[in-house]
């Protein structure tokens, strides 16, 4: 009889800790290397580069495979993780990993910006097809598919919009017809929603977010089961990427302590967002707890809970919401989320084939603020854009 696995609150404390890299310390320590030097040039022949094996700083040091063992083991079915200076050039590599000249690309209408821009431009240059499809078409997906169809990219929620997508339906479809998908899970996290369980076959993160928690580092990582993770792999070594071992330590020292900071998270986002669900200035509420929210029942079926980040429409022009952003005190004005800090942005997303569920978005990240001072922060600003 085997033991069961441990929870995730044990997990996120345990995983990445091999003591053959830490020794007597807790944590592995900093290691700084390019050069790595060998025995004799038999040892130097011996083989080609593997991840957790000493070769050149481009395969890492026992800093960035704590880290990549440990996201691995937060994902079931997972057989590895490798680590990217930044969550955006995680989902580009993975694509290239997947993808060829003529083959096609679907991506949900509510994918992050930047990966947009990415599929629009560099993508089309090599003789990849994008075309983008309605979030919340769930199996309907399989209507969408041609015999050029290679990759799905899922994002869920959508970053503006919030859609929850029927991921394990899309899936279902994706694996019947040989597809490989790929989601985007920097929102939930797989605290939230393990990726790999519902059927994806390749989970990115950008790191910076809630794994890093501290608005201090940029990094990102794609988690995938044995058919795809050594060419994954491979590939990110091919183009050199590689992760400041500073940057892993930091990471990994904040996914100590993401578990607890995800339920702060979720506390005082609902907080917040019950507050300005009941506002005359507050339209739709676009967070995926709350029914109004496009694909609520997904997120009820799927998810284990919330993180920080949702938006809502304002009731009023252009420049009310300017000034009732200008006027936030307590919401910085920044892109990212994720961290200890709260947030706020005006939200106007791009569509090519659906419309948004809401117009005049403003976007907020709940950091771990108290939720009254942040209440009343919104009020003020209300006010003044008035």
């Amino acid at each position: 009889m085997t033991d069961p696995p441990h929870r995730d609150a044990t997990r996120l404390v345990e995983a990445g800790r091999r003591k053959a890299w830490r020794g007597r310390l807790v944590n592995p320590p900093v290691e700084r290397a390019s050069t790595i030097l060998f025995d004799s040039v038999a040892e130097l022949d011996g083989g080609q580069a593997r991840l957790g094996e000493y070769r050149y700083g481009l395969q890492g040091t026992a800093t960035h495979w704590a880290l990549s063992d440990a996201l691995t083991e937060l994902e079931p079915g997972a057989a590895g993780t490798a680590l990217f200076s930044s969550g955006l050039s995680a989902i580009t590599t993975a694509l290239l990993a997947v993808l060829r000249s003529g083959d096609e690309l679907l991506v949900t209408d509510s994918v992050y910006g930047p990966t947009r821009k990415f599929c629009d431009t560099l993508l089309g240059r090599y003789g990849v097809a994008t075309r983008y499809y309605d979030p919340l078409v769930g199996a309907g997906i399989a209507e969408l598919i041609v015999p050029s169809t290679r990759a799905i990219l899922l994002e869920s929620p959508g970053t503006l919009t919030m859609e929850v997508q029927d991921v394990p339906a899309i899936c279902a479809v994706a694996r019947e017809r040989g597809i490989v998908t790929l989601i985007d899970n920097t929102w939930a996290t797989p605290l939230l929603f393990p990726a790999l369980a519902a059927g994806v076959d390749i989970s990115i993160m950008a790191l910076t977010k809630y794994v890093g928690g501290h608005a201090d580092v940029m990094l990102g990582s794609v988690t995938a089961g044995e058919a795809h993770f050594d060419r994954l792999q491979t590939i990110s070594w091919d183009l050199g990427h590689a992760v400041s071992p500073d940057d892993a330590f930091l990471a990994s020292r904040g996914l100590r302590t993401m578990g607890l900071r995800l339920k702060q998270h979720e506390a005082n986002a609902r907080e917040v967002a019950n507050w300005l669900a009941e506002q005359p200035q507050v339209g739709r509420m676009l967070h995926p707890a709350f029914d109004s929210c496009p694909g609520h029942d997904n997120w009820v079926r799927d998810f284990k809970g919330s993180s920080g980040l949702f938006s809502f429409e304002f009731r009023g022009d252009e420049a009310a919401r300017r000034r009732f952003i200008d006027s936030l005190e307590l919401f910085g004005i920044g892109y990212s989320w994720g961290g200890f800090e709260s947030l706020v942005l005006p939200a106007d997303p791009v569509r090519t084939v659906s419309e948004p569920p809401a117009a005049n978005l403003v976007r907020l990240h709940v950091g771990l603020e108290d939720p009254r001072d942040l209440i009343a922060d919104l009020a003020n600003a209300f006010k003044a854009a008035a």
